[in-house]
C-alpha cells in the first residue's frame, strides 16, 4: 500500500569545525536522519549538510535549506558558550519569528540528565513557512530533547519539543506530518487532526 501521507522535505545540518574537515566522522546528520525516519510516518526527503562554526556559512546554508522548500529544518552542535559557537546566533539572524518555548523545553529535558544544561543556548525560530530548531550536539542529547523523559513503563514524565512540532508547521503553512506515538506523541487540538487512511 502506498503511504497516504504527504512527502516533507526536511533540512539537517550538522555544524562542526572538526568534523567537517575530516578530522572526526560525523554523528550528528545520521542521529538526526535515524530518529526522524523513527519519528514520522510520512514520506521523507533529507537535505543534509555539514558546514563548520561560520557565522555567514550557517546563515547562508540556512537560507537556501528554506528557500529550497524545507518544511523543517535541525542543526546539531555549536550551541554552548565556546568562542566559536554561534549557531544561536546565525539562526536568529535568520529569523522572522522568535519560537523560545522550544529552546526553554530542551533545557528542562537536558537538566534531568546533566547539570550543564544551563550552559546551552538553542533557539528555535519560523523563517516564511519553515521551521528551524537548534539540537544539541550530542546524539543522546538529540534523542532525549526531541522524545522527552518515559517512566519505565513508557509514560511521558517530561515532554520532548517534537511533540509540538507537527501541530506548528501546521499553524505556518506547511505540511502536514505525521509522527508515529509510539517514539513521539505529537499534539494537535482534535480540530486539527486530519486522517489520511
Amino acid at each position: 500500500m502506498s503511504n497516504p501521507y504527504p512527502p516533507i522535505k526536511i533540512g539537517i545540518v550538522s555544524i562542526s569545525d572538526r568534523a567537517s574537515s575530516g578530522i572526526y566522522e560525523d554523528k550528528g546528520l545520521p542521529a538526526l536522519q535515524g530518529w526522524l525516519e523513527r519519528a514520522l510516518k510520512n514520506p521523507l526527503q533529507f537535505e543534509p549538510r555539514l558546514i563548520p562554526d561560520e557565522l555567514a556559512t550557517i546563515q547562508a546554508t540556512l537560507i537556501e535549506l528554506v528557500d529550497a522548500g524545507c518544511a523543517l529544518v535541525l542543526t546539531t552542535g555549536g550551541t554552548g558558550p565556546a568562542l566559536r559557537d554561534v549557531t544561536p546566533e546565525a539562526t536568529l539572524a535568520v529569523a522572522h519569528k522568535v519560537m523560545p518555548g522550544f529552546g526553554e523545553q530542551m533545557r528542562q529535558v537536558s537538566l534531568a540528565f546533566v547539570p550543564t544544561a544551563i550552559l546551552s543556548r538553542q533557539v528555535a525560530v519560523i523563517r516564511d513557512q519553515t521551521l528551524i530548531i537548534n539540537l544539541p550536539g550530542q546524539p543522546k542529547a538529540i534523542a532525549e530533547t526531541l522524545e522527552g523523559l518515559k517512566d519505565a513503563d513508557g509514560r511521558s514524565l517530561v515532554n520532548g519539543i517534537f511533540a509540538a512540532v507537527p501541530y506548528c508547521i501546521d499553524l505556518i503553512g506547511g505540511p502536514y506530518l505525521e509522527a508515529d506515538p509510539a517514539v513521539c506523541k505529537a499534539f494537535r487540538p482534535k480540530t486539527a487532526i486530519r486522517t489520511f487512511l
